[in-house]
């Protein structure tokens, strides 16, 4: 029996489904029940019939998974796979901008800590940030923890003002420019597909800006056949498996997310007969840290 046909059998006899992000490798994607970005994954999580979820990303989604699935055995192949970013903000710098403005919504980046997210008022993708920070009431924004994202929404949204947090992706935030124009250069006829993860100046050379799956989404519905793209390269699983007769470039430097790529098949196999691995959170920080999400998909609705 192949490890595949293992998985396959131990989903079935212990009625999990598997969940995996864009960015972990091919072979994962290719044996998920459902694979997307955080937004897509994390309304997929609300309402599955299977008891268990092995989450194939990394720990800030299986946090989301469990807060939204008490009920539900939530499972990590690779506890250590984590997000640099979720880390970058902190309850002080909430505290003293909530005391410092009045009116002011503390939005949170989804890419974050469960404990983080207990301090906030809403959760935001980066497939649904622009429409919710538009819906909310308040004046003043304080986006944590990503700051390129934040600068992307505030260009969308000038009629709001913007407390900026010093967070970033490192793999995003490592894409250079000057590789971008090479590839420009050898793919004149290419469209660059960008995340607002990314930096500024890059985002100011890109032709489309928007999150993995509308990425996806653009370059599926266009007509033209060549496109540069920025961000993770585990999404080029899915634009050659929806679009196999164009092409897609990555910059010279791929972007890598090395803790993505630590879940593998093995792991994935081994979680689902041991069952270690399991997303524990407190019933409080669980109380506390749901508010935001839930607002999250309320105002996505």
């Amino acid at each position: 029996m192949s490890i595949i046909d293992e998985i396959n059998a131990l989903k079935k006899e212990k009625n999990a489904v598997i969940l995996a992000h864009y960015y972990v490798a091919p072979e994962v994607q290719e044996i998920a029940d459902y694979i997307g970005d955080s937004f897509y994954l994390s309304k997929i999580a609300v309402g599955l019939e299977e008891q268990t979820i092995v989450f194939c990303g990394v720990s800030f989604m299986g946090e989301s998974a469990k807060i939204l699935n008490p009920e539900k055995t939530v499972l990590m192949p690779d506890m250590s796979a984590d997000c640099a970013m979720a880390h970058m903000a902190d309850k002080e710098s909430i505290e003293r901008v909530r005391k410092d403005y009045d009116d002011v919504a503390v939005v949170c980046y989804i890419n974050s800590t469960a404990e983080l997210k207990e301090y906030c008022d809403v959760c935001v993708t980066s497939a649904n940030a622009l429409k919710i920070v538009k819906a909310l009431p308040n004046k003043n924004i304080y986006f944590i923890p990503d700051r390129n994202l934040a600068h992307f929404v505030a260009d969308h949204v000038p009629e709001k003002n913007f407390i900026f947090n010093e967070g970033y992706c490192p793999i995003h935030e490592n894409i250079k420019v000057e590789e971008i124009k090479e590839a420009k250069a050898e793919h004149p006829g290419a469209l660059v597909l960008t995340h607002p993860e990314c930096s500024a100046k890059v985002r100011e050379i890109s032709d489309f800006l928007g999150s993995t799956s509308q990425i996806i989404k653009y370059a599926t519905e266009s007509d033209l056949e060549e496109f540069i793209v920025c961000t993770e390269n585990g999404v080029r699983y899915e634009l050659e498996r929806q679009n196999p007769h164009k092409k897609f470039y990555f910059p010279i430097t791929e972007p890598v997310c090395h803790d993505m790529k630590t879940v593998t098949l093995e792991k994935i196999l081994k979680v689902l007969k041991t069952y270690e691995n399991e997303i524990i959170v407190s019933d409080e920080r669980r109380e506390n840290s749901k508010k935001p999400l839930e607002k999250m998909l309320e105002y996505a609705k």
